[in-house]
């Protein structure tokens, strides 16, 4: 009996020791025809051991690298891409994703905050700028809240810090509130809060004649009710 431990190492265990002994065996053929044959034999043998792989992009691609690094990258046959794989191309790392190394005074806030601050002072001057503010400073309550659950946070610190962080060019409206995050609501914009005291003012005002109306009603019917039931008194 031949232990496994005695024979070749697999290269990728998944597709097992048949498929790296075939492989293996079409570097020996002797023309390219053959060997190109046999290969894309292998390859949809490869793809049928491992069907719930198949809708995933450049699956075809990929299995033809696992190929070429079985074979140990000594294969005379040309992949459906035209690319050929080398061994560089296995130990390729991705890039380093580029953090940001300033330094803020404010982390709490986080990075974000800082290209929302720069982002609005490239806008123009006029409502839509104003609400962007507004959010801006709601999203740093709520970052506030978050890292400070202890303690109780006002407005007037957060918009003494967007001040700050934006030089003093950016400045929340008078009125405004920050919790627009936090509780769900809209952003409420000038002129809000006096169309609502209107209508409320409205609402009231319609609520009283529209009791006034039913309660005249009310006295109505009970007079008729009356004269029905003491017809002599006409």
């Amino acid at each position: 009996m031949e232990y496994n431990s005695k024979k070749d190492e697999l290269i990728i265990p998944e597709y097992g020791r048949n498929i790296q002994a075939m492989i293996r065996f079409a570097r020996d053929l002797p023309t390219r025809v053959e060997r190109q044959r046999y290969i894309e034999e292998i390859v949809i043998l490869m793809m049928q051991m491992h069907p719930q792989n198949r809708n995933l992009e450049d699956y075809r691609d990929k299995m033809w690298k696992h190929v070429f690094r079985i074979a140990e990258y000594n294969l005379d046959v040309m992949p459906p891409n035209g690319e050929i794989p080398r061994p560089e191309d296995s130990r390729k790392r991705p890039e380093k994703v580029p953090y940001p190394a300033k330094e803020t005074k404010f982390r709490h806030y986080g990075h974000n905050v800082q290209r929302l601050i720069a982002k609005a002072l490239q806008m123009e001057e006029g409502p839509k700028k104003e609400g962007f503010v507004q959010v801006i400073g709601s999203y740093m309550k709520l970052a506030y809240k978050t890292w400070n659950r202890e303690h109780y946070v006002s407005d007037d610190i957060i918009i003494d810090d967007l001040e700050h962080l934006s030089g003093g060019k950016l400045k929340v409206m008078e009125d405004a509130s920050l919790d627009n995050l936090s509780r769900g609501g809209a952003i409420r914009r000038p002129g809000d809060r006096d169309r609502d005291r209107d209508r409320d003012r409205g609402g009231r005002g319609g609520g009283r004649g529209s009791r006034g109306g039913k309660d005249n009603r009310r006295g109505g019917g009970g007079n008729d009710r009356q004269q029905r039931r003491n017809p002599r008194r006409k």
